[in-house]
């Protein structure tokens, strides 16, 4: 039978997944920011018009929006940090390092949240 040799491989594509998780929140929380600010631009052409609008939704979905892609973001930095304390250390590289894919994740989420405060201020 054959024995488990090193394999990098099965590392590597557990941080495709977290970026690919990176990619997701930064998207969704990018399109968050693009609904809050349409809501902005309709009130702005509507108060030109004469028409006076109140505060409307798009703030509030754009933050909840924001909210998710910062949850998306979070939750694959965890996973992705779960995965890689079972993986042995024959599998993982020897220059790899989880603490930097994981340091600009949470940074994401720290910004992401104060994009959603700053929505709804």
């Amino acid at each position: 039978m054959k024995e488990h040799g090193a394999d990098p491989r099965v590392y590597f594509a557990a941080e495709r997944t977290m970026l690919a998780w990176l990619r997701t929140g930064i998207a969704i929380m990018a399109f968050g920011f693009v609904v809050a600010r349409f809501g902005l631009f309709l009130r702005l052409v509507q108060f030109q018009g004469g028409v006076h609008v109140g505060h409307g939704i798009s703030p509030y979905l754009g933050t909840a929006l924001v909210a998710i892609g910062v949850v998306a973001t979070g939750g694959g930095a965890v996973q992705y940090q779960r995965y890689c304390r079972t993986l042995p250390a024959a599998d993982k590289p020897k220059t790899s390092s989880i603490g930097f894919l994981l340091g600009l994740s949470w940074a994401l989420v720290l910004i992401g949240l104060a994009l959603g405060v700053v929505l709804v201020v």
